[in-house]
């Protein structure tokens, strides 16, 4: 989905002009994916725009700094400030934000220590993320040939840049099956997540999804959908997800920043359910918008008004 430009760009904490946020070619960052960075959404509600997950976005930010030694030369606060801020600058409704922490120009080399810490802002609009009509008819998936990284060779709860191209891999495949998305399993067979998104299955009225031992990205909605499940007295069991289980399931949908929580219709050409949204993910997809769109209240705290 192509960027709608917006007025400013937060670049080391000045507002610069969209088309002007640059950086040098010989950045560290664009050689050795030295970045990591968070996706978060900005919804309309009648007070105003209101930024979900708002606290667990940034302290998520900063734990994957942490691994990658990267000092954020921010506080928690002061990120959370420069975003309502750029929010308001570009005068949003509803957006998505995009921080991003990377190491810019110094040396060049694999060490990266001596490159300094550069921190930027960008919010935008930006529509469904899997195409329209994805949250009410689902999408098509298959498993990818390729499979997530495996413990101790990469750190799949950190965001970080670098770590993307796998993703990349992962939809470009699926992309060239015709399919909106593809579903990596991890090193031993069990399914891990999406390329950007992670997964539920819905399985005789229980709903299951993968533990973070699966290499899966801790995900904010995940952790949303999670809480609003246990709401609606579903149960919820995070265990390992055999690939078969996909093609037994009753239902099973994507759930994530840019996602949502988007149903799966197809998994390798076969039915999931009959073929369609199913009652439980409409449910949960009912209750999550009628919370981020104020037409129930807020009652985990999950909203940040960008207006105080």
């Amino acid at each position: 989905m192509p960027i709608s430009k917006a007025e400013v760009i937060w670049f080391n904490g000045e507002f610069v002009p969209w088309d002007e946020a640059k950086v040098h070619v010989l950045s560290h960052v664009l050689h050795y994916g030295s970045s990591v960075f968070e996706g978060i959404r900005a919804y309309k509600t009648e007070r105003g725009p209101a930024v979900l997950g708002l606290m667990p976005h940034i302290e998520r930010l900063f734990f994957s700094a942490k691994v990658i030694r990267m000092e954020i030369p921010y506080s928690k606060q002061e990120i959370a400030e420069a975003i309502k801020a750029t929010i308001r600058r570009n005068r949003h409704e509803a957006c998505y934000i995009r921080p991003l922490v990377f190491r810019g120009y110094d040396s060049l080399g694999v060490f990266p220590l001596n490159c300094p810490v550069e921190t930027v802002i960008a919010t935008w609009e930006w529509g469904a993320y899997l195409g329209a009509g994805a949250l009410e008819q689902g999408v098509d998936v298959g498993v990818s040939s390729w499979r997530r990284m495996a413990p101790d060779t990469s750190m799949a709860m950190a965001k970080i840049g670098g770590q993307y191209v796998n993703s990349q891999l992962v939809v470009m495949e699926a992309r060239a099956r015709g399919l909106a998305e593809g579903i990596v399993l991890d090193i031993y067979g069990y399914v891990s997540e999406g390329s950007g998104e992670n997964i539920f299955v819905v399985y005789d009225g229980v709903i299951y999804t993968p533990p973070l031992s699966a290499s899966i990205l801790g995900g904010i909605t995940r952790r949303i959908v999670l809480q609003l499940a246990e709401d609606l007295g579903y149960p919820v069991r995070e265990q390992n997800i055999p690939r078969e289980m996909l093609y037994a399931a009753d239902e099973v949908f994507f759930t994530g920043t840019a996602a949502e929580i988007t149903p799966i219709r197809t998994i390798d050409g076969l039915p999931v359910g009959a073929g369609g949204r199913g009652p439980i993910t409409k449910q949960l997809q009912d209750e999550f918008f009628a919370i981020i769109e104020g037409r129930k209240p807020d009652r985990h705290g999950w909203l940040t008004p960008v207006y105080e």
